[in-house]
């Protein structure tokens, strides 16, 4: 095909769906044909422009990608015509800046962004460094595999650096789109998992996941539950909002660790006190190498971790990009670019 569709964005919102010519890959890339794309909250980042220097500029969104290679670029030489592959928000590595040079892939200065900084998967065709290319497991298709690839992998890679010990506690904040698949890692992993939601609507979907109990903090004292326990060892905030954050964390054991996961775009609030007695820390979370990615998927396969998904053609990606913003998802969109 000579060419094919793409929904791109230019200014703070406006889509346009548009024909491009397909293009043969640079060096040390491949054109992969799209299958699936997942709709995450961070594809904001370029609806909006705020990853932008020049906002205006025509940007395709969409960094949760699963497809087939179709052509490699010159200097590839472990992926061939035929792959399945992912595309992350990564779109892969340098190699050569001074955190790649000390192993740290993630804070590679000169790393393309997926969908924010290069096209991604709002499209039929996308192009990605080979370096960031995540191998994808025959046993996931390519629909079930795609909100692994942001979702899945930002909450594994969370609560594997943990480090906990077996049967730790584990707190879930939020059983939405991250906080599904967190409850899930969380239990395959050996946590104690206690999920918190607003409301019990979700109750026995937490208890189905994993989740050995649950926090309706709009008619518990959060803290108080929490310590109930015996105080959690960490505590993974999955919620776009932060409303509730500050219960959390002082539900939490003396060194326990606070990780943030979703991000909105109103300022966190946390007392200081809260932080000292006992000793706590704060720190966010973002995503895992290729390699990392690509563990993370096996683990999903191994354990039957899937995301609950919402499927819509890549002709409606505007009206998924909105109800997706809306919260009435669940849990996950993605783009069938296949129809």
């Amino acid at each position: 095909m000579t060419t094919y569709r793409a929904f791109e964005v230019s200014g703070p919102g406006n889509f346009r769906l548009v024909e491009r010519t397909t293009a043969e890959p640079s060096a040390h890339s491949v054109r992969v044909r799209v299958e699936a794309c997942g709709v995450c909250h961070s594809d904001a980042l370029a609806v909006y422009g705020m990853f932008r220097p020049n906002a205006d500029a025509p940007i395709v969104p969409g960094h949760e990608i699963a497809g087939v290679i179709e052509a490699v670029g010159s200097g590839v030489s472990s992926w061939h015509v035929g792959d399945r592959v992912g595309v992350p928000f990564l779109n892969g590595p340098c190699h050569q800046c001074d955190n790649c040079r000390r192993g740290d892939f993630v804070s590679c200065t000169d790393q393309p962004l997926t969908g924010t900084t290069v096209d991604g998967g709002y499209a039929e065709i996308v192009h990605a460094r080979a370096s960031g290319l995540v191998r994808l497991p025959d046993e996931l298709s390519s629909i079930e595999a795609a909100p692994l690839l942001c979702a899945g992998i930002t909450v594994y890679q969370a609560l594997l650096d943990l480090d906990l010990r077996p049967g730790a506690l584990v707190a879930v904040q939020g059983v939405g789109g991250l906080g599904h698949l967190g409850i899930q890692f969380a239990a395959k992993l050996g946590y104690r998992v206690v999920a918190i939601g607003r409301g019990t609507a979700k109750a026995q979907l937490a208890a189905d996941l994993g989740a050995d109990s649950y926090i309706d903090s709009t008619a518990q004292d959060t803290a108080a539950v929490l310590q109930g326990l015996g105080g959690a060892a960490a505590a993974l905030v999955t919620g776009a909002g932060v409303a509730g954050v500050e219960e959390v964390l002082t539900g939490l054991a003396p060194n326990g660790r606070l990780v943030v996961a979703g991000a909105g775009p109103e300022p966190m609030s946390i007392q200081a006190g809260s932080l000292l007695f006992p000793v706590r820390t704060v720190h966010g979370t973002m995503t895992g190498t290729a390699i990392e990615n690509e563990d993370q998927l096996s683990f999903a396969v191994r354990h039957g971790i899937r995301s609950m998904n919402e499927v819509m053609p890549l002709s409606e990606a505007p009206k998924a990009f909105e109800r997706m913003l809306s919260g009435d998802v669940r849990f996950r969109v993605v783009l069938d670019t296949t129809h």
